[in-house]
Protein backbone atom coordinates (compact mmCIF):
# COMPACT_ATOMS: atom_id res chain seq x y z
CA UNK A 1 0.00 0.00 0.00
CA UNK A 2 1.27 3.13 -1.35
CA UNK A 3 1.68 5.57 1.85
CA UNK A 4 0.90 9.29 0.78
CA UNK A 5 3.41 11.74 1.69
CA UNK A 6 6.33 9.32 2.36
CA UNK A 7 9.20 7.90 0.64
CA UNK A 8 8.25 4.51 -1.28
CA UNK A 9 9.67 1.91 -2.99
CA UNK A 10 6.95 1.02 -5.26
CA UNK A 11 7.34 -1.53 -8.82
CA UNK A 12 6.75 -0.15 -12.29
CA UNK A 13 3.61 -2.20 -13.72
CA UNK A 14 3.47 -0.47 -17.33
CA UNK A 15 3.98 2.65 -19.26
CA UNK A 16 1.08 4.73 -19.86
CA UNK A 17 0.13 8.55 -21.50
CA UNK A 18 1.16 10.75 -18.91
CA UNK A 19 4.31 8.40 -17.61
CA UNK A 20 4.68 5.57 -15.75
CA UNK A 21 2.04 3.41 -13.67
CA UNK A 22 3.69 2.67 -10.28
CA UNK A 23 1.92 -0.62 -8.16
CA UNK A 24 0.35 1.49 -5.08
CA UNK A 25 -1.11 -1.92 -4.28
CA UNK A 26 -4.16 -1.64 -1.84
CA UNK A 27 -3.90 2.25 -2.99
CA UNK A 28 -4.13 1.65 -6.94
CA UNK A 29 -1.90 2.72 -9.45
CA UNK A 30 0.25 5.79 -8.78
CA UNK A 31 0.84 8.44 -11.76
CA UNK A 32 4.92 8.78 -12.00
CA UNK A 33 4.88 11.81 -14.78
CA UNK A 34 7.15 11.38 -17.96
CA UNK A 35 9.38 13.95 -16.88
CA UNK A 36 10.65 12.43 -13.04
CA UNK A 37 10.80 8.89 -14.59
CA UNK A 38 14.20 7.81 -13.83
CA UNK A 39 16.43 7.32 -17.10
CA UNK A 40 16.50 3.22 -18.92
CA UNK A 41 13.39 2.05 -16.28
CA UNK A 42 11.16 -0.59 -17.24
CA UNK A 43 8.33 -2.43 -15.93
CA UNK A 44 9.40 -4.43 -13.00
CA UNK A 45 11.74 -2.18 -11.86
CA UNK A 46 11.50 -0.75 -8.59
CA UNK A 47 11.85 2.82 -7.80
CA UNK A 48 11.72 5.67 -4.76
CA UNK A 49 9.09 8.10 -5.04
CA UNK A 50 6.63 10.39 -2.37
CA UNK A 51 3.22 9.67 -3.19
CA UNK A 52 1.22 12.80 -2.57
CA UNK A 53 -2.47 13.16 -3.91
CA UNK A 54 -3.01 16.37 -6.70
CA UNK A 55 -5.96 18.64 -7.01
CA UNK A 56 -7.90 16.10 -8.32
CA UNK A 57 -7.49 13.99 -5.27
CA UNK A 58 -5.56 11.31 -7.79
CA UNK A 59 -2.46 9.54 -5.89
CA UNK A 60 0.67 11.13 -7.69
CA UNK A 61 4.42 10.04 -7.60
CA UNK A 62 7.43 12.34 -7.60
CA UNK A 63 11.30 11.10 -7.57
CA UNK A 64 11.96 14.49 -5.98
CA UNK A 65 12.60 14.15 -2.42
CA UNK A 66 10.84 16.71 0.12
CA UNK A 67 13.10 18.28 2.84
CA UNK A 68 10.82 16.48 5.28
CA UNK A 69 8.15 13.47 5.19
CA UNK A 70 4.98 13.09 6.93
CA UNK A 71 6.02 12.18 10.85
CA UNK A 72 8.98 14.56 11.01
CA UNK A 73 10.58 17.87 11.75
CA UNK A 74 11.88 20.21 10.06
CA UNK A 75 13.73 23.70 9.85
CA UNK A 76 11.82 25.28 6.86
CA UNK A 77 11.41 28.97 5.34
CA UNK A 78 8.34 30.63 4.62
CA UNK A 79 8.43 31.35 0.98
CA UNK A 80 4.79 33.30 1.20
CA UNK A 81 1.52 34.40 2.73
CA UNK A 82 -1.63 34.18 2.06
CA UNK A 83 -5.16 34.41 3.30
CA UNK A 84 -5.02 30.55 4.15
CA UNK A 85 -1.77 30.17 5.79
CA UNK A 86 2.27 30.42 5.20
CA UNK A 87 3.58 28.55 1.97
CA UNK A 88 6.77 27.07 3.08
CA UNK A 89 10.12 25.83 1.22
CA UNK A 90 10.24 22.40 1.65
CA UNK A 91 12.02 21.34 -1.75
CA UNK A 92 9.79 20.69 -3.70
CA UNK A 93 7.97 21.96 -6.84
CA UNK A 94 4.75 23.14 -4.77
CA UNK A 95 5.07 24.98 -1.40
CA UNK A 96 4.27 23.21 2.05
CA UNK A 97 1.19 24.77 3.74
CA UNK A 98 0.87 25.66 7.37
CA UNK A 99 -2.71 26.28 7.81
CA UNK A 100 -2.97 29.81 10.12
CA UNK A 101 -5.08 27.24 12.23
CA UNK A 102 -1.75 25.00 12.53
CA UNK A 103 0.77 27.98 13.53
CA UNK A 104 2.04 28.42 16.96
CA UNK A 105 2.70 32.65 16.68
CA UNK A 106 2.30 34.49 13.25
CA UNK A 107 4.69 33.61 10.56
CA UNK A 108 6.91 36.12 8.86
CA UNK A 109 7.75 35.64 4.86
CA UNK A 110 11.30 35.11 4.28
CA UNK A 111 11.65 33.79 8.36
CA UNK A 112 12.58 30.22 9.04
CA UNK A 113 10.56 27.79 11.61
CA UNK A 114 10.47 24.16 13.17
CA UNK A 115 7.24 22.61 12.24
CA UNK A 116 5.81 19.06 11.84
CA UNK A 117 5.02 17.60 8.41
CA UNK A 118 1.36 15.66 9.11
CA UNK A 119 -1.42 14.46 6.71
CA UNK A 120 -4.87 15.61 6.64
CA UNK A 121 -7.06 12.99 7.45
CA UNK A 122 -9.72 14.88 5.89
CA UNK A 123 -8.02 15.69 2.83
CA UNK A 124 -5.65 13.19 2.59
CA UNK A 125 -2.94 16.29 1.80
CA UNK A 126 0.29 17.38 3.20
CA UNK A 127 0.54 19.87 5.58
CA UNK A 128 2.45 21.24 8.18
CA UNK A 129 2.16 22.55 11.68
CA UNK A 130 4.50 24.63 14.15
CA UNK A 131 2.23 23.52 17.65
CA UNK A 132 5.02 20.94 17.81
CA UNK A 133 3.80 20.07 21.94
CA UNK A 134 0.64 18.12 20.12
CA UNK A 135 3.20 15.54 18.66
CA UNK A 136 5.15 14.76 21.02
CA UNK A 137 5.06 11.30 21.94
CA UNK A 138 2.77 10.96 25.20
CA UNK A 139 4.22 7.62 25.73
CA UNK A 140 6.13 6.57 28.73
CA UNK A 141 10.08 6.95 27.31
CA UNK A 142 11.73 3.59 27.02
CA UNK A 143 15.03 4.19 26.95
CA UNK A 144 18.40 2.67 28.49
CA UNK A 145 20.61 4.99 29.99
CA UNK A 146 23.49 5.61 27.38
CA UNK A 147 21.55 4.90 24.60
CA UNK A 148 22.33 6.24 20.94
CA UNK A 149 19.84 8.69 19.90
CA UNK A 150 18.92 11.04 17.23
CA UNK A 151 18.70 14.47 18.31
CA UNK A 152 16.94 17.03 16.83
CA UNK A 153 17.74 21.16 18.34
CA UNK A 154 14.46 22.85 18.21
CA UNK A 155 14.81 25.30 21.11
CA UNK A 156 16.96 27.09 23.25
CA UNK A 157 16.38 28.05 27.20
CA UNK A 158 18.88 29.61 29.56
CA UNK A 159 19.15 25.77 31.06
CA UNK A 160 20.70 24.92 27.14
CA UNK A 161 18.77 23.14 24.47
CA UNK A 162 15.90 21.64 23.84
CA UNK A 163 15.87 18.56 21.50
CA UNK A 164 13.56 15.94 20.09
CA UNK A 165 14.75 12.47 20.33
CA UNK A 166 14.27 9.77 17.94
CA UNK A 167 11.52 11.72 16.15
CA UNK A 168 9.50 11.12 19.27
CA UNK A 169 10.04 12.31 23.19
CA UNK A 170 11.60 15.69 24.14
CA UNK A 171 15.00 16.33 25.92
CA UNK A 172 17.16 18.83 27.76
CA UNK A 173 21.39 19.20 26.75
CA UNK A 174 22.44 21.22 29.17
CA UNK A 175 24.31 24.26 28.19
CA UNK A 176 26.88 23.66 30.82
CA UNK A 177 27.93 20.50 28.98
CA UNK A 178 27.66 22.01 25.53
CA UNK A 179 31.10 23.02 23.97
CA UNK A 180 30.21 23.76 20.72
CA UNK A 181 28.19 25.91 18.90
CA UNK A 182 24.20 24.02 18.29
CA UNK A 183 21.80 25.80 15.85
CA UNK A 184 18.51 25.63 16.25
CA UNK A 185 17.15 22.81 13.07
CA UNK A 186 20.29 20.88 13.15
CA UNK A 187 20.59 17.23 14.08
CA UNK A 188 22.92 14.77 15.40
CA UNK A 189 23.79 11.92 17.36
CA UNK A 190 23.46 12.17 21.25
CA UNK A 191 23.29 9.77 24.40
CA UNK A 192 20.19 9.06 26.91
CA UNK A 193 21.96 10.75 30.24
CA UNK A 194 19.21 10.27 32.61
CA UNK A 195 15.21 9.79 32.77
CA UNK A 196 14.15 11.37 35.87
CA UNK A 197 11.11 10.37 37.98
CA UNK A 198 8.70 12.91 36.24
CA UNK A 199 10.45 11.39 33.35
CA UNK A 200 12.12 14.19 31.89
CA UNK A 201 14.96 13.16 29.85
CA UNK A 202 18.97 14.57 30.48
CA UNK A 203 20.62 14.34 27.30
CA UNK A 204 24.44 13.96 26.49
CA UNK A 205 26.50 14.41 23.09
CA UNK A 206 28.96 12.04 24.49
CA UNK A 207 29.28 8.67 25.30
CA UNK A 208 28.82 7.59 28.67
CA UNK A 209 30.81 5.99 31.61
CA UNK A 210 33.79 3.92 30.70
CA UNK A 211 33.32 3.23 27.17
CA UNK A 212 34.13 7.35 26.73
CA UNK A 213 36.80 6.92 28.38
CA UNK A 214 38.11 4.33 26.36
CA UNK A 215 37.79 6.04 23.02
CA UNK A 216 38.59 9.80 23.95
CA UNK A 217 42.07 8.14 25.02
CA UNK A 218 42.74 6.57 21.97
CA UNK A 219 41.73 9.92 20.21
CA UNK A 220 43.68 11.97 22.71
CA UNK A 221 46.86 9.67 22.29
CA UNK A 222 46.54 10.13 18.62
CA UNK A 223 46.46 13.86 19.03
CA UNK A 224 49.64 14.06 20.95
CA UNK A 225 51.31 12.21 18.73
CA UNK A 226 50.20 13.76 15.84
CA UNK A 227 51.72 17.51 17.40
CA UNK A 228 54.88 16.30 17.95
CA UNK A 229 54.52 14.15 21.15
CA UNK A 230 53.60 17.09 23.53
CA UNK A 231 50.86 19.27 24.06
CA UNK A 232 50.79 22.63 26.53
CA UNK A 233 47.41 21.15 28.35
CA UNK A 234 46.96 21.52 31.69
CA UNK A 235 44.28 21.33 34.69
CA UNK A 236 43.68 25.57 33.88
CA UNK A 237 43.29 24.40 29.90
CA UNK A 238 39.77 26.02 29.60
CA UNK A 239 36.95 23.34 28.59
CA UNK A 240 36.04 25.30 25.27
CA UNK A 241 39.84 25.42 24.59
CA UNK A 242 40.05 21.10 25.62
CA UNK A 243 36.84 20.45 23.26
CA UNK A 244 38.03 22.46 20.22
CA UNK A 245 41.40 20.38 20.37
CA UNK A 246 40.15 17.01 21.47
CA UNK A 247 36.31 17.19 20.94
CA UNK A 248 35.69 15.90 24.53
CA UNK A 249 34.66 17.60 27.90
CA UNK A 250 36.75 18.18 30.15
CA UNK A 251 35.45 15.96 32.59
CA UNK A 252 36.17 13.22 30.13
CA UNK A 253 39.28 14.48 29.00
CA UNK A 254 41.01 14.45 32.45
CA UNK A 255 39.42 10.69 33.20
CA UNK A 256 41.02 9.97 29.96
CA UNK A 257 44.15 11.61 30.20
CA UNK A 258 44.19 9.81 33.67
CA UNK A 259 43.87 6.36 32.16
CA UNK A 260 46.86 6.84 30.01
CA UNK A 261 48.89 7.79 32.62
CA UNK A 262 48.25 5.10 34.65
CA UNK A 263 49.25 2.96 31.86
CA UNK A 264 52.60 5.01 31.56
CA UNK A 265 51.97 6.46 27.79
CA UNK A 266 52.37 9.88 28.65
CA UNK A 267 54.15 12.02 31.15
CA UNK A 268 52.29 15.19 32.68
CA UNK A 269 53.64 18.04 34.25
CA UNK A 270 53.04 22.31 34.94
CA UNK A 271 53.88 22.76 31.33
CA UNK A 272 51.65 20.14 29.83
CA UNK A 273 51.41 16.69 28.81
CA UNK A 274 53.82 14.41 26.86
CA UNK A 275 54.70 10.96 25.55
CA UNK A 276 56.28 8.80 27.76
CA UNK A 277 59.47 7.75 26.52
CA UNK A 278 59.62 3.64 26.60
CA UNK A 279 62.02 2.14 28.89
CA UNK A 280 64.47 0.16 28.03
CA UNK A 281 63.98 -3.72 28.69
Amino acid sequence: MAQIGRLNKLTIKRKGEEGFLLDGGESGDVLLAKKDVPKDCQPGDEVEVFVYVDRGKCLRATTQKPFATVGQFAKLRVAANTKSGSFMDWGMQKDLLVPKSEQQDEMAEGKSYIVYVFLDEKTNRVAASSKLDKFFSLELPDYDEGEEVELFIFGQSDLGYQAIINNSHVGMVYKNEVFKKLLIGQRLKGYIKKIREDFKIDLSLQKLGYQNVGDSSQIILKIIKDLGGKIAVTDKTPPEEIYSLFGVSKKTFKKAIGALYKKRLITIDDKGIKLAVPRKK
